[in-house]
């Protein structure tokens, strides 16, 4: 996925979209060779949203805290001056708030295929090193 250059743009994941990627921790690594910022929205608890961020090993520029996803959106946006913020998520009630933010809006499995990012269920960068030790029990 091209977002036109490093500082060209502000990246914002749906957390629904990010447990759709099988590598979160990559897509984030990834993201960041062409966006400013990457960050996280939901509706969910911050709680949740810093869970999965940790799990997951993702060093997050914002995410929503305790505010709803319009207002993040609007908040981000606003501090955030880039030429362009993409909103990445999975429904059209997703995509009918990005258009009503004035953000861009791409599906998950839009964005996963032009970056080449894996879809599947999450898998934390803990379990995978689990993985990889042969002595692990």
């Amino acid at each position: 996925m091209d977002g036109g250059g490093s500082g060209e743009m502000t990246l914002a994941f749906d957390l629904e979209a990010l447990k759709r990627l099988a590598r979160p921790d990559a897509v984030f690594t990834d993201a960041r060779q062409w966006s400013e910022y990457v960050g996280v929205v939901s509706e969910k608890p911050t709680y949740v949203v810093t869970n999965f961020t940790r799990k997951h090993r993702i060093r997050q520029d914002f995410f929503s805290g305790p505010r709803g996803r319009k207002e993040s959106l609007e908040n981000v946006k606003e501090q955030f001056d880039t030429p362009r913020h993409v909103y990445v998520g999975t429904t059209d009630e997703d995509a009918d708030l990005a258009e009503r933010v004035g953000w861009e809006f791409l599906h998950v499995e839009d964005a996963a295929e032009a970056a080449e990012w894996e879809l599947g269920e999450p898998e934390s960068p803990a379990q995978e090193d689990e993985q990889a030790r042969e002595d692990w029990p």
